[in-house]
Parts: structure tokens; C-alpha cells; sequence
């Protein structure tokens, strides 16, 4: 059963609830760019552009920079800032995570924006993944489903992340 005793299988729990936002377009915005490099080539790639373009440049054989997103650039409050805050309000922040594909190298920088923006989540809140796929999402929640928590808010801009989470 792992070392958390497997309390997602628990019949008649009580109700554990958690809100979860990804960050980019999401909860914040920021002006951060991926750069790609293939030979003597390079590419200034925006947040907006990588879903479109980034397997295609992956599979001509480019190269990724992603260190940029580990700042949070001319930040902005995204789509979902008034929610989250809401649900701060409403429930405290110990149940409210960020989960984004920037490296946890951000963490930080999130924070400290979110911090500015009047929606503190605790830094141990805020998860890099440092993968940009709906399954490595998925897995995240699932591992606090098996922690306890059962009644669980997912929100991102990205609607591929949103039904891998369903699934």
C-alpha cells in the first residue's frame, strides 16, 4: 500500500479537499521564452508558441532552453487570480498548490509573485514538474489522491492536462 497506508482507497473518509491551478495562463502570466538552438540556428520561442510548435521543432532535431522560465517576467495575473485567491479566502492556503511544467527552479519566483499579487501559497505548495505533459500532471494528483485528499479542484489552461487528470 506505499508508505502513506493508502488512504485514497479508504471507504467513508471524511472530506479532504484541495485546490490545484498550473501557473501560465492560469493563475499568473508572465513574458518568459524558450530558446531553441539547432547548428548555428536559433529560435526566440514564446509560452504561447511552444504547444504549437514544440514537438515539431523536437522532432527536426532542435535543442531547448528553458531556463527563462525559471523568473517570472513582466508578470500579470492570469485567468484564474481571482479564484484562487477566493479559494485562499475561503479555505486558507494549506490545501491550495500550484503544479506547473516550469522547473522547480521557479518555484520561488512564483511564489514571490503570487506573494505579491495578495495570494500567498505556501512555497512547499508550489510544484515544477519540469514536464510539460498531461500525464505527469495526472500523476501528481494522483499521489495526493493517495494521500488523503478526495475532493480535489484541477484547473489549467491546457484542456489536454485537464483530461488526463479526469482519466
Amino acid at each position: 500500500m506505499g508508505q502513506n497506508g493508502g488512504k485514497g482507497r479508504k471507504r467513508n473518509k471524511e472530506v479532504r479537499g484541495m485546490s490545484t491551478f498550473d501557473f501560465d495562463k492560469t493563475a499568473g502570466d508572465s513574458q518568459n521564452f524558450i530558446f531553441a538552438t539547432k547548428g548555428k540556428n536559433k529560435k526566440k520561442i514564446s509560452a504561447t508558441e511552444w504547444p504549437v510548435v514544440g514537438e515539431q521543432l523536437r522532432s527536426e532535431g532542435w535543442e531547448f532552453d528553458f531556463t527563462d522560465f525559471n523568473k517570472v517576467t513582466k508578470g500579470k495575473p492570469g485567468p484564474l487570480m481571482p479564484k484562487l485567491k477566493n479559494q485562499i479566502k475561503k479555505f486558507g492556503n494549506k490545501n491550495v498548490f500550484i503544479l506547473t511544467a516550469r522547473a522547480q527552479e521557479s518555484a520561488q519566483a512564483i511564489y514571490d509573485f503570487l506573494k505579491s499579487e495578495g495570494a500567498e501559497v505556501p512555497l512547499k505548495n508550489i510544484t515544477g514538474l519540469g514536464n510539460s505533459t498531461g500525464e505527469a500532471k495526472a500523476m501528481w494528483m494522483l499521489e495526493k489522491f493517495a494521500e488523503g485528499y478526495n475532493d480535489m479542484y484541477f484547473v489549467d489552461d491546457a484542456l489536454s492536462n485537464v483530461k488526463a487528470v479526469k482519466h
